[in-house]
């Protein structure tokens, strides 16, 4: 056995007994989650350089790794996996001399403009004070009683 999946809020734990295990509601899947709100091919566990990686295969309620949704990660020993709303901890024994995996950062998880460090200016401009108001206009200067008559004569159909 290669480690176990073991229901929170009990249940019978489910041996993971191969390297590469479908999780899913079909009964095709390794493990069968006979549930409604879980995909029929719903995530992928598979060990990786002695330790368990999870990938969801496009599931519409996804998974979650200690809270966290996430597409794919590394399953620490002891580490909470959620599938759908169903959820486990993980019991296993990392194998081999492989150190512990390192995630690869997200290249989505922050924006362009974060990155540039611009939604930080963006945000400062933000809490600044508004700048003051525009003077009002200048008083029109008055014309006097010819011009008056000037403009009247030219404006005149």
């Amino acid at each position: 056995m290669l480690g176990e999946l073991l229901p929170c809020g009990g249940g019978d734990s489910i041996p993971l007994l191969r390297k590469k295990l479908l999780i899913g509601r079909r009964s095709a899947c390794d493990i069968l989650l006979n549930y409604p709100n879980v995909s029929s091919q719903h995530c992928e566990l598979e060990l990786q350089n002695g330790y368990w990686h999870v990938r969801d295969l496009n599931s519409s309620n996804g998974i979650k790794v200690n809270g966290e949704r996430c597409d794919q990660k590394f399953l620490m020993p002891g580490d909470e996996l959620t599938v759908a709303k169903h959820h486990f901890v993980i019991s296993y024994q990392p194998m081999g001399d492989a150190p512990a995996p390192v995630e690869e950062e997200d290249p989505f998880a922050m924006s362009l403009l974060e990155k540039a460090g611009l939604q930080q200016r963006r945000e400062e401009r933000r809490r600044r004070p508004p700048a003051p108001a525009a003077r009002p206009p200048a008083p029109q200067k008055k014309f006097s009683a010819e011009e008056d008559a000037a403009l009247q004569w030219l404006t005149d159909e």
